[in-house]
């Protein structure tokens, strides 16, 4: 199954060009206590396709990896 989405990302990247799927979301309030018809306690959630989570999965990992390995964020 990796290999899939791994080719997907590699045209995304190459092309780049990003899926209109993965540039909209459905956005859906949360109660999180309190008074409910106040607005400020409600919390938005951003539903978006799960492949495009698990490419942002991905990419957010292979930029800690190169961020650790070539010591941009140490301090000093």
């Amino acid at each position: 199954m990796i290999p899939y989405p791994a080719r997907l990302l590699d045209i995304t990247i190459r092309n780049a060009t990003i899926l209109s799927d993965w540039k909209s979301a459905i956005v859906v309030p949360i109660y999180k206590g309190g008074v409910r018809s106040l607005v400020t306690h409600y919390r938005p959630v951003s539903l978006t396709s799960v492949v495009c989570q698990q490419m942002e999965h991905v990419i957010a990992g292979y930029l800690r990896q190169v961020c650790d390995t070539s010591k941009w964020l140490d301090e000093g």
